[in-house]
């Protein structure tokens, strides 16, 4: 069973910066891409930023220029760095893996971590 631990949430004023990372372990399988999402109460989740294994990467248009996604592929992690934040950006992030299994792909979740961005 995969399992994700998410850390580096917290609160913060707007125009300041935060990190986020998530580590994947229980993986027999390659994850083919990791990324992180985030969900408002009563609302859809919805993708912040995502990477592959070969660090092609995709973001939300709510955040270009203003995060970047890693991935640090021998220790299975992905970050997030988090500049400029607003207090739109205050909401629970989801640190999300993608495991390659047989030609499926598997998701999993991490517990959620809450951003705060006060104004």
């Amino acid at each position: 069973q995969v399992q994700l631990v998410e850390s580096g949430g917290g609160l913060v004023q707007a125009g300041g910066s935060l990190g986020l990372s998530c580590v994947a372990s229980g993986s027999s399988y390659p994850i083919a891409t990791m990324g992180w999402y985030r969900q408002a109460p009563g609302k859809q989740r919805e993708l912040v930023a995502r990477i592959t294994s070969m660090s092609n990467t995709d973001y939300a248009d709510s955040v270009k220029g203003r995060f970047t996604i890693s991935r640090d592929n021998a220790k299975n992690t992905v970050y997030l760095q988090m500049n400029s934040l607003k207090p739109d950006d205050t909401v629970v992030y989801y640190c999300n893996a993608a495991v390659l299994c047989i030609q499926n792909e598997y998701d999993y979740w991490g517990q959620g971590t809450q951003v705060t961005v006060s104004t």
